[in-house]
């Protein structure tokens, strides 16, 4: 599925779901117009949603297959950057 991504909106996730642990646990990646990948995980809270960008498809496939598969290390190699404030209410 990562390889058949197309430019624009295309983008693929991936989620888990465990009853005993509350929130939102997935990793989401986005084919962007400039041909590079947005990679982003969250670790069930907003407080911990990470953001990072490649232009390898290898590297992509690896983080999806190591999430996936709940490998130590998964994260190495990318520069990860805690997004989230975007998530967060504005204040008035």
């Amino acid at each position: 599925m990562l390889a058949n991504l197309r430019r624009g909106n295309a983008h693929m996730v991936l989620e888990r779901v465990d009853e005993e642990q509350p929130g939102s646990w997935y990793i989401q990646v986005l084919l962007r117009d400039n041909n590079t990948f947005q990679l982003e995980y969250r670790d069930g809270v907003a407080e911990l949603h990470y953001q990072t960008q490649t232009i390898s498809q290898d590297k992509v496939l690896g983080a999806l297959l190591g999430w996936a598969g709940a490998k130590p290390g998964w994260r190495d190699g990318f520069m990860w950057n805690n997004i989230a404030a975007e998530f967060s209410p504005q204040c008035p």
